[in-house]
């Protein structure tokens, strides 16, 4: 019998035609063929929601390959990825391969959590077929999402500014971050001292010990979470404390260990791995999913050829196979000592709202560690392999052991009785943390590691300093990826799958910039924000975005029909649409006056708000047009600070948007008027210079070392940083081919190396970049 496996990725069309040899024909669709048209809604509202699917422009010929292999197939298996996405591509690829009813009898629907030739085999000898249920609710979610998205932007466009938009979760992600801004705008920093000490014993080392009471009140007493007691409110108060104890006498009252254990983080989930890359290698969301992507469906490991190495990254499940557990426990036994691995294997108790149905992300070869993939990954891959890796064989290990110490030290002064405390944490037995320790979003309070003397209770100390410190209580700290992640996750707002999405398009939308790797709101984003708190209350609350996730899960479960779902939905919001689009007016925000006057008619300028953002203006419009951009001030919020300096004035670049794409530019524009162009990453081959983008005489985009005309390395193929796992070059290209696939490549023409790239990355191209004439001339590849 002839088989055929249609996938959604031709890397790991690759990876399973490998497994499953040459009985076999595997075809990929290279994601969605069908979806909803891109020029208008798509949807009958009158009709109960139904969809107006189409082809996917540019997916013609792959479906005519499709249809050609299914027609000579005696079998054919549909093995998009297991979620609702890939149930969905399922059910389109069947609608659009299938002539008859006795070909949907020979289709059937498949699905591994991982791909190694034990899952890959399994799954194929048994055949299931596509869960209408989980399709019901990815198409739930494609219709909402086209409904909010095809009513709120067109409005947005009349009310505030032509080219925005709005979208059911993004927005919500975004109040959050307004509302976090808010908070720190309106919080009051209240001033309080500390009082710290040196004391000696009769054993070294010295000791240092803080004031943690004074009379009967504690120093510093934590009420709640966040928010704390002080007792010494200013210097005055502090100098007078520390003039008094500088009179006491100190005794030894107390010595406390305890013992306690430190258990390992669970292996990872879609969610928590988002927040762990984003803490420890400052990897966006979106790059975090695209990497995981290339680990799951398969990295090309030498002769060997290419295998996936991670289990399915879209998971809110921390369950792992028993298989490995067994050589995670194999592989702790060997590489740190049989005391490490715990009696039986460690079980995790995922969240509530988890579907478990898959397992969590992990490695899937127990021959290929870190040390033993970094031959073929790139750097970045290497990285994100690694913590995953490390997370789930540090899971599988055996707590750490800590000793917490506490002294207290009793100070009776001339004025009243003090306590000094000081605390200190030795690691008994390292446990997991001989491998890997969780990253935290904010510094704690805990994580002590001083060496305390070997002290007796009753011994008496002498103090040999006192210093009083000021500090300030501090806001709500900005989200970071990874606290806005946990966030979103917490909240149930979304799902883990969507995250990257959903942050990438609202920083894309110039909704919020990143400043010091965190989210800060634009002025348009608060706009926007605002307007539709406003005027969409319920569809920008969280409380009912959450639950329109658990709505969805109910449908994907069948026990509720999508288009109720949706009608409930879609009733109130029209409502609510119509009375918007009714109001009268637009939403302009007031003008800020300001004390220069206008160079032509002497009125006041002000800084007034236009389709780009503010600018300045003469108030006696419209007699007067006179405008001019902002100068003097910091980049607009709109613009993304670099860590680049002006090679003019040493002001700072900024990343800029203009027709041709992004550029860097000085900020103290318009006084000074420097471009350049984005670097790529890459360094010259030949000379070890900045490879950037240009454009040709004709207006055509190459890549150039930055030396030009000096040194003569030139490609027409866009360049990405990396190196070729199979030869020596330093860099790799973007290849597209005929059919629409697109591959990370080497440019050695002897080397065939090549990797799909489900996401053609999009060159930045820079008006400027060929300010030198000769600069454009066509390039010597």
């Amino acid at each position: 019998m002839s088989s055929l496996v249609i996938v959604e990725s031709p890397t790991k069309a690759r990876t399973l035609s490998k497994i499953l040899g040459k009985a076999y024909t595997v075809k990929a669709s290279v994601g969605h063929i069908r979806d909803l048209p891109p020029k208008k809604l798509g949807v009958d509202v009158e009709h109960d929601f139904q969809p107006e699917y189409q082809t996917i422009a540019g997916k013609e010929k792959i479906i005519r390959e499709l249809k050609s292999a299914a027609k000579k197939a005696d079998v054919i298996y549909l093995a998009p990825d297991p979620d609702r996405e890939g149930e969905a591509i399922a059910f389109h690829i069947a609608a659009a391969i299938k002539t008859g009813k006795a070909d949907s009898e020979k289709v059937f629907r498949v699905t591994f959590n991982e791909i190694t030739p034990k899952a890959v085999k399994a799954a194929i000898a048994s055949p299931g077929k596509i869960d209408q249920h989980l399709v019901d609710a990815q198409q739930a979610r494609r219709v909402l999402d086209r409904l909010v998205g095809y009513g709120l932007s067109p409005l947005l466009w009349r009310k505030i500014r032509k080219g925005l938009s709005a979208g059911r979760v993004q927005s919500v992600a975004l109040r959050l971050i307004v509302d976090r801004e808010r908070e720190i705008q309106a919080f009051n920093s209240e001033e309080y001292w500390t009082i710290s000490t040196e004391l000696q014993g009769s054993v070294p080392p010295a000791l240092s010990a803080s004031l943690h009471k004074y009379g009967p009140d504690v120093v510093v007493k934590r009420s709640g979470t966040r928010s704390k007691r002080f007792l010494i409110k200013d210097e005055a108060a502090a100098q007078e404390i520390v003039q008094d104890l500088r009179t006491g006498k100190l005794t030894l009252s107390s010595i406390e260990k305890k013992l306690r254990k430190r258990s390992p983080a669970p292996p990872f989930t879609t969610s928590t791995l988002q927040q762990e890359a984003a803490r420890k290698l400052g990897y966006p969301a979106k790059k975090t999913m695209y990497l995981a992507q290339q680990l799951y469906e398969g990295v090309e490991l030498g002769h060997a050829g290419s295998h996936g190495l991670i289990t399915y990254m879209r998971s809110d499940s921390v369950r792992v196979s028993a298989d490995s557990q067994a050589w995670a426990r194999e592989f702790i036994t060997g590489k740190f000592g049989p005391e490490y691995s715990p009696s039986k294997p460690p079980a995790y108790r995922g969240k509530k709202s988890a579907q478990d149905a898959h397992e969590a992300v992990r490695p899937t070869r127990p021959d290929m560690s870190p040390t033993e993939a970094k031959k073929y990954l790139s750097r970045d891959l290497m990285r994100l392999y690694t913590l995953i890796w490390n997370r789930f064989i540090a899971s599988q290990m055996k707590p750490a052991s800590l000793e917490l110490t506490t002294l207290d030290i009793a100070c009776k002064t001339e004025r009243t009785d003090a306590l000094l405390r000081a605390t200190g944490t030795v690691v008994r037995f390292a446990g997991f943390t001989a491998l890997y320790t969780e990253g935290m979003d904010e510094a704690t309070d805990e994580g002590g590691g001083k060496i305390l003397p070997s002290l007796k209770q009753g011994d008496v100390l002498a103090m040999t300093g006192v210093e009083p410190s000021q500090h300030f209580t501090q806001p709500p700290p900005r989200f970071t990826e990874a606290s806005l992640v946990k966030t979103l996750e917490e909240k149930g707002i979304g799902r883990p799958s969507t995250y990257a999405a959903i942050l990438s398009t609202i920083v894309d939308r110039k909704y919020v910039a990143k400043e010091e790797k965190r989210f800060v709101p634009s002025e348009l984003g608060t706009i926007v924000n605002d307007y539709l708190v406003e005027r969409f209350s319920k569809l920008m609350d969280i409380d009912f975005t959450a639950k329109m996730e658990d709505d969805l899960d109910l449908i994907g479960s069948g026990k509720a029909a999508w288009t109720n779902t949706v009608k409930d939905f879609y009733g109130p919001f029209k409502t609510s649409l119509d009375e918007a689009s009714e109001a009268k007016g637009k939403v302009k925000p007031e003008d800020k006056p300001t004390d220069e006057k206008c160079d032509k008619c002497g009125e006041p300028m002000v800084i007034r708000w236009g389709r780009h953002g503010r600018f300045m203006a003469c108030s006696g419009y419209p007699e007067c047009k006179n405008t001019r951009p902002l100068d003097g001030e910091k980049p607009r919020q709109e613009d993304e600070a670099t860590d680049e300096k002006c090679d003019k004035c040493d002001s700072e670049m900024v990343m800029k948007s203009g027709r041709f794409g992004k550029f860097m530019a000085c900020s103290g524009y318009p006084k000074c008027k420097s471009t350049k162009p984005v670097p790529t990453g890459v360094k010259c081959p030949e000379d070890g210079g900045d490879v950037i983008q240009r454009r040709s005489r004709r207006g055509k985009v190459f890549w150039s070392c930055s030396n030009y005309p000096k040194c003569k390395f030139a490609s027409w193929q866009e360049v990405l940083p990396g190196e070729c796992p199979r030869c020596d070059s330093k860099y790799l290209v973007v290849k597209r081919e005929r059919g629409g696939d697109v591959f990370r490549a080497c440019p050695v023409k002897e080397c065939d190396f090549k990797e799909s790239l489900t996401e053609a990355p999009k060159a930045s191209e820079d008006p400027k970049a060929s300010e030198d004439p000769k600069a454009s001339e066509t390039p010597a590849t």
